[in-house]
């Protein structure tokens, strides 16, 4: 049987497009964990969900136009449901 494991994504990359993408939705990732609205074990699976994402060309293009400044991510991102919260 084969296993469809696919390999994670560069953990910094990753790191920093989970804080651009939530920067760019004016939501404080540091500050939501300080205020009990986010654990250090969300942060962190966040970043690895980032880290499965297919889109990163998509995203980091996306992040580079500007395009962000609509405030909600892109339709694929894998962390929107909980950036959307933190909004």
């Amino acid at each position: 049987m084969k296993d469809n494991v696919l390999p994670l994504g560069n953990p910094e990359l990753h790191f920093w497009l989970t804080r651009s993408v939530a920067r760019a939705m004016a939501v404080d990732l540091s500050a939501a964990m300080a205020r009990g609205l986010l654990s250090a074990e969300d942060y962190a699976g966040m970043v690895t969900r980032c880290r499965t994402c297919p889109h990163v060309a998509h995203c980091t293009a996306w992040l580079g136009t500007g395009a962000m400044q609509q405030g909600k991510p892109l339709d694929a991102c894998a962390n929107r449901e909980i950036l959307e919260r933190l909004q």
